[in-house]
């Protein structure tokens, strides 16, 4: 009875001290949390608890790959059910044998004996895929495995303690228990005495280990099990990537954007707890796919690790409980990234410089050479990235609020190589947001110190001046309706009756190639009969480029302009053929007036006409079609039926789908204002896209995007395929459908410049 009591005691003071701990690790993570800018709480919209429902306990995103979910599933309900199984544990050693007051007792038994079997098959799973397959998001090492020995050790306590209980109690073999009846006949030679010390031996060490994974868990990646469904559930409600507004007439601001780890908000600093590191959005990110710098996985990383070293030495409260488990923390020290050389050239060798490229130089021989330089090998290479991350992040001998945020943790090459594709945002299994941290960074560079990629400035500057990126002349804008023979394109002055606002945009008015799609969309709209009519002189830039590149004062004076002229005509409905722009009106335009408006895109409005009969498609097209998802279309505004509607409604069309499409389609490589920067290192990132298209054998690759097609073209031309697959956009294609093959003879080629 004496020793019992003594049990029970030195459980309550093992259990109340890693209880403790865990508090401490938490509670001092969250006051480095609170040094954000305060977050607004989102209001209870409808489907959010449905979607959290879904995403925590259906698991909806992990299973994008689905071995990866299933084997997540097996792990996360195992340890709900064995949540009862540990606390039937406790009790019996703590009573000497006796058990939770469960009915159908011996069922509950068999649960839980298969669920450990079960959850140590998977676990074992996920050792093969880190360590066999060698799946190369996946980190490897002592740090990432841990959690591999706490779970094996967990699972291995609790069925060395069930067997030895079996002997000590003389209980006889059950089907209701196959594997301890099985362990406990093995040991047949064991006394009573000694399968009791052998039992309390494995349930203290199946407590402590519980403990001290209790304890490390908010001091790792695995602090996702606590705040990942806290992310999830305060995820925002509103369109996907729109972009939250700087008030810029705000004269208590001391600056815009963030330069700071501080001036990032509580919700996006909850983000980098939340990442679990399993590099599924490095995976799909275009820049990481085409050895560009960025990492979305090391974005979050890297501001995780620099939250944690700020936060410790703004607040003196260590990250790190008990110090002698984790090593007492240097407040002398820091995380920041060692610039490293990211020379031009598409050879993953001139991704890394000094030490760096010897990481580089492994990863180039695990890929049997230079992938880049030979398409007969992979279109995409995520290992020469995530080689130059992991050689250019280390700990140096630098006071932690000294660290510059941008240059000395997230360089300007990882800002300015995102393409806002949000696909990162769209795989992360724990709702992280990439883009808008991106975005935050560049408006810091932009407003605050005037920094941007030549490019990017020179049509920034164009915009300005003229009004579009190339510079050209204001008043060339209606210069395109000369190409639309026989047909009139009205201004909204010349039809002020107008039904809808043909908005051209500046590609549709001034780039010679996009030109093409704007007289197939008029022509379209004449024959269906809409009353439509275009701003003319007056449209201006949507804004779209210069709120991408940071500059937010630019985009939010074009906003008003645009807008001021909407509610000067009376516009109502509005159709455009670039998503960008579609984008921008629909979701962004609202925050700054925009009421009482329908956005449509061009293949959402044709959709219409064709199911409405209004527009009748009788010439064959005979190619074989594939069709290429814009991501500010599909992932953005999730319009991915409307386009393959309309192709499938134009006879003699074969559809077919290249592997990577609708949400998990990868970018061509424009989005984010790169439409006018050049890519100086890597492989350029449409000739990817080509690549993957050209796989399924197609005859025509279409598109619904004006930037898309752009690079598409470019990529047939750099592929030296142009002569036998032409690139369209879906618009094109409908206008041969609906007027005949000539409907695309005699058009210009090229593009403005």
């Amino acid at each position: 009875m004496i020793g019992m009591w003594i049990q029970f005691a030195l459980f309550l003071a093992v259990t109340g001290y890693g209880v403790y701990l865990f508090y401490r690790a938490v509670y001092h993570r969250y006051l480095y949390l609170k040094l954000g800018r305060p977050a607004k709480l989102p209001e209870q919209a409808p489907g959010r608890m449905k979607e959290f429902l879904a995403q925590v306990f259906g698991q909806t995103k992990l299973l994008k790959d689905v071995k990866s979910g299933i084997m997540h599933i097996v792990i996360f309900y195992g340890f709900v059910i064995l949540q009862l199984g540990a606390l039937d544990l406790i009790i019996k050693g703590l009573t000497g044998g006796g058990h939770l007051p469960i009915p159908g007792y011996d069922l509950f038994s068999l649960v839980q004996e298969i669920t450990v079997a079960l959850i140590l098959i998977a676990m074992g799973y996920a050792a093969y895929r880190r360590y066999g397959e060698k799946l190369a998001r996946l980190k490897r090492g002592l740090k990432p495995s841990i959690v591999v020995f706490f779970i094996f050790g967990l699972m291995l306590s609790v069925v060395l303690s069930l067997a030895f209980e079996r002997v000590w109690l003389g209980m006889e073999p059950s089907g209701y228990a196959p594997i301890s009846s099985l362990l406990a006949a093995a040991m047949g030679g064991l006394s009573e005495p000694a399968a009791h010390v052998l039992f309390l031996i494995s349930w203290w060490a199946h407590l402590v280990i519980l403990l001290a994974f209790l304890v490390y868990v908010p001091q790792s990646k695995h602090f996702h099990i606590i705040t990942a469904p806290v992310n999830i559930y305060l995820r925002r409600q509103e369109p996907a990537g729109r972009l939250a507004k700087l008030d810029l007439e705000d004269e208590e601001a001391e600056s815009f954007g963030v330069g700071r780890i501080e001036e990032f908000t509580q919700k996006q600093m909850l983000d980098f707890y939340a990442c679990v590191e399993c590099g599924r959005c490095t995976n799909v990110c275009p820049a990481a796919s085409t050895g560009k710098a960025l990492s979305p996985m090391h974005l979050i990383v890297k501001l995780r690790d620099h939250l944690i070293d700020k936060g410790a030495a703004v607040t003196g409260r260590s990250p790190w409980v008990p110090a002698f488990a984790f090593g007492a923390p240097d407040p002398g020290k820091a995380h920041l990234f060692e610039p490293r050389s990211l020379d031009h050239g598409p050879s993953l060798l001139d991704l890394a410089g000094g030490a760096g490229k010897q990481e580089v130089a492994a990863a180039a021989e695990a890929s049997a050479g230079v992938p880049w330089a030979d398409p007969g090998r992979s279109i995409t290479d995520i290992r020469p990235t995530l080689a130059w991350q992991k050689a250019g992040w280390t700990v140096q001998e630098r006071k932690p609020e000294e660290v510059q945020l941008i240059g000395e943790v997230m360089t300007e090459d990882e800002i300015w190589a995102c393409t806002t594709c949000r696909n990162c945002e769209d795989q992360c299994p724990v709702g992280n947001e990439h883009v808008d941290k991106i975005i935050d960074l560049r408006r810091h560079l932009v407003l605050m110190e005037g920094s941007m990629p030549h490019e990017g400035q020179r049509a920034m500057q164009n915009i300005e001046r003229q009004g579009n990126p190339w510079g050209i002349s204001r008043s060339d804008r209606v210069k395109w309706t000369g190409d639309v023979e026989g047909v009139s394109v009205p201004t909204v002055k010349e039809n002020p009756d107008f039904e809808l606002l043909f908005f051209v945009g500046s590609m549709g008015s001034y780039d010679l190639r996009s030109r093409k799609i704007s007289r197939a969309v008029a022509r379209l709209l004449r024959e269906s009969g809409i009353s439509f009519a275009i701003l003319g002189n007056e449209e201006r830039n949507s804004g779209d480029t210069p709120r991408r590149l940071g500059n937010e004062m630019l985009f939010q004076q074009l906003c008003q302009e645009n807008i001021e002229t909407f509610q000067r005509y009376g516009v109502k409905r509005i159709v455009t053929a670039c998503p960008h722009t579609f984008n921008t009106l629909k979701n962004e335009y609202p925050d700054f007036g925009l009421e009482g408006v329908e956005v449509l895109h061009h293949t959402q409005l044709f959709a219409e006409l064709l199911k409405d009969g209004r527009l009748n498609p009788v010439h064959e097209v005979r190619e074989r079609i594939t069709y290429h998802d814009s991501c500010y279309l599909g992932r953005y505004n999730n319009v991915y039926d409307e386009p393959r509607d309309v192709l499938r409604a134009i006879p003699g069309v074969e559809l077919v789908e290249m592997e990577r499409s609708r949400e998990n389609g990868m970018c061509c490589g424009a989005g984010g204002g790169l439409m006018w920067m050049e890519e100086t290192s890597g492989k350029r990132v449409n000739l990817a896209r080509t690549e993957q298209a050209l796989e399924v054998n197609p005859t025509l690759i279409s598109s619904a995007c004006p930037y898309c097609l752009t690079m598409l073209e470019d990529g047939t031309k750099l592929k030296e395929v142009d002569e036998q697959v032409k690139a369209r956009d879906i618009a094109e294609i409908l206008e041969q459908a609906v007027f005949g093959p000539a409907a695309s003879a005699g058009r210009p080629e090229g593009a403005a410049s």
